[in-house]
């Protein structure tokens, strides 16, 4: 693939990038977004029935339940190309941020560092009543687990619906967005705010935006460069243009 020699000049200088990504980057690693998840027995519910604080205070064994599958099924996950192109972009850039929408973990798996969760990580859990996050909890399948220091339940640590972002992560997020030089925005809608303000924020503050996606998003016409198709396809060869590896 051929990319402008602009992008590959800009990508050798710049000493602050920022990224972030969105569903399509794990859907590449042949994970299923949240609605394509409901299938089966979780067909028949609505996602507010199973990611919202009203569900779990309702039913929070159905809620748990749904989690613990979902955990399971991202173990059979591994990163994809993708994932491994921004560690070596991380490698090479004196200030790089990763900014990720998904909470799988997989850009921590391939090794990137510097990852701000913005709607949190579906591998730890953490207590609904005083916040203390569990490394560990029992294999009980007929309740739900209990804080070892309030007897709290314990409930997955993501962002649900009517919930707000993490202050912090979302602080530093727009922070990362408007000190980069060049911002990526992969394989994310370009619609779910506030993350999709993250790309304006980045532009009206003179960085350079690229975008890398499957299709054309909202954001397409304002980029400097876009480049649809996949980012586990995309990511390694513009690395290669650009680093030589």
């Amino acid at each position: 693939m051929e990319f402008p020699a602009e992008l590959i000049r800009f990508l050798k200088k710049a000493d602050r990038v920022s990224v972030l990504t969105g569903a399509g980057a794990s859907q590449e690693s042949g994970l299923r977004t949240f609605r394509d998840a409901q299938s089966g027995l979780w067909a028949q519910y609505k996602p507010q029935d199973l990611a919202s604080p009203e569900a779990f205070a309702s039913d929070p064994k159905l809620v748990w339940d749904w989690y613990a599958w979902r955990r399971e099924a991202i173990k059979g996950v591994r990163p994809n190309p993708g994932h491994y192109a921004l560690v070596e972009m991380e490698n090479r850039t004196p200030s790089f941020t990763l900014i990720t929408q998904n909470v799988d973990g997989l850009h921590r798996f391939a090794g990137s560092r510097n990852v701000l969760e913005l709607h949190g990580n579906i591998l730890r859990v953490r207590c609904a009543d005083c916040g203390t996050f569990a490394e560990e909890w029992g294999d009980d399948t007929e309740s739900v687990p209990r804080c070892g220091k309030c007897n709290g339940l314990l409930r997955p640590d993501v962002v649900w619906f009517g919930e707000a972002l993490p202050r912090a992560e979302l602080e530093s997020a727009v922070v990362a967005a408007r000190q980069s030089q060049v911002f990526f925005s992969i394989g994310t809608s370009g619609v779910v705010q506030p993350a999709a303000a993250l790309a304006h924020a980045a532009r009206n503050n003179g960085s350079v935006v690229v975008e890398i996606n499957a299709e054309p998003t909202p954001l397409t016409p304002k980029a400097d460069f876009a480049f649809h198709g996949k980012s586990g396809e995309i990511l390694p060869e513009l690395v290669k243009a650009v680093w030589g590896i």
